[in-house]
């Protein structure tokens, strides 16, 4: 989450640089090009299609459902559109856990990981009130799930397990097929949030063994308000829906869809799979040169987290001695981001970075930091020497060596 500074801000002189790509994309120029004359002229219900203009809408909504199965190795069959990543998590995990407790064996008891994203830990929380045991389970300091622990606890009875492709805050890859393999043994499902993850490196939902899998549109450049769950078909995940209505997205997720979003998305999925590879691979050239510049600049930090495998569009870096909030505030055109969650008494340390062991002193001084589609050397360079600055400028004199 971005956080604004209590104190006021110095004046901006130099030219904003955006280097908060975990939090959002822009959206791609070519998706909204695609977009627009669904906003506009082809304006029916995808729906309707009864007539010619339902049916023109209904037509590139399975197109960009086909572009969106092809990113993941899907069939289209299996991506029902959600408004977005965290309904999609909330559709998985309480329909899937719902559903094997009133119509299976009866098993109540869902499994995740210590640092997933708040929607999926909320999501697996409330399903409390209703009965059913949900365990954290813990993870590496070098930020990866703990594969250990869950075969462990596999051995009691368990409906779902909930683990991320890449975390959100550190950008660490998960060992996703060797949490597929212990949990398909133990007969759960595995569900993935993959939202900091698909259109940025290879991810195929079904050589993976993924059962359930959530998509954002938002963080791979397509429009906000857009999401979509893989639900495997065989062997089939099975899911009580959340909602009711007429029974659109083969009965799991009613309502109208929006074709104009649908469009972008899937728009968003094709460039994503042409691009990938040589995006990747520039992202990670960004990504060294980030780190060596922080270095010729005079930086001390470490970077939290396993270096590789990683986003390449992601670092998570504390500076020592220098509280992430000042740094923020001495350098305030770079858009970077903290894990903190703040109300007006408190600012609490991030919840992924304590579960990684972090002490709340080290957390206090990390900093998101994420490279993307639209981001430069020189943006790179510039930023990596004002932020050096502005860490050193935030040290304090006082802190423990």
């Amino acid at each position: 989450m971005t956080l604004a500074h209590p104190r006021k801000a110095a004046p901006v002189t130099d030219a904003p640089i955006y280097l908060d790509y975990q939090a959002t994309t822009p959206l791609d120029r070519r998706a909204l090009d695609a977009m627009l004359p669904f906003l506009q002229e082809e304006f029916g219900n995808p729906h309707s299609i009864q007539h010619g203009f339902g049916r023109k809408a209904e037509a590139a909504v399975e197109q960009a459902r086909a572009n969106i199965a092809d990113l993941i190795g899907a069939d289209p069959r299996e991506i029902v559109f959600t408004s977005g990543a965290t309904e999609a998590n909330n559709l998985a995990i309480i329909g899937a856990a719902r559903f094997r407790a009133r119509m299976g064996d009866g098993v109540k008891r869902v499994l995740v990981f210590a640092f997933e994203h708040k929607c999926v830990l909320e999501a697996a929380r409330s399903l409390s009130d209703e009965g059913f045991t949900v365990e954290t389970l813990p993870v590496t300091a070098d930020g990866f799930a703990d594969l250990t622990a869950l075969e462990a606890a596999l051995k009691t009875p368990t409906s779902l397990v909930c683990l991320m492709a890449a975390n959100n805050e550190i950008g660490v890859i998960q060992p996703v097929a060797e949490a597929a393999q212990l949990t398909r043994a133990a007969g759960a499902l595995l569900h993935v949030d993959a939202a900091q993850a698909v259109g940025k490196f290879p991810l195929d939902a079904t050589a993976l063994g993924i059962d359930l899998m959530s998509i954002s549109g938002h963080k791979m450049y397509g429009p906000k308000g857009m999401g979509a769950l893989f639900v495997r078909r065989r062997p089939r995940a099975r899911l009580l829906p959340l909602f009711h209505g007429g029974g659109q997205e083969r009965g799991l997720r009613s309502g109208t869809l929006p074709p104009p979003l649908i469009v972008g998305f899937g728009a968003a999925a094709r460039i994503a799979a042409a691009e990938l590879d040589a995006e990747s691979k520039r992202l990670e050239r960004l990504s060294l040169l980030f780190r060596e510049t922080l270095k010729t600049s005079g930086a001390i930090f470490t970077v939290n987290g396993a270096l590789t495998p990683r986003l390449a569009g992601n670092l998570n870096i504390a500076f020592k001695d220098a509280p992430a909030l000042d740094v923020m505030a001495a350098a305030p055109h770079i858009a970077v981001a903290t894990g903190s969650a703040c109300s007006s008494a408190s600012v609490e340390p991030s919840y992924v970075l304590s579960a990684l062991g972090l002490s709340p002193e080290v957390a206090a001084t990390s900093l998101r930091i994420g490279f993307g589609r639209q981001t430069t050397e020189a943006e790179v360079v510039a930023a990596a020497k004002a932020l050096a600055a502005a860490a050193g400028q935030a040290a304090r004199p006082d802190a423990a060596a």
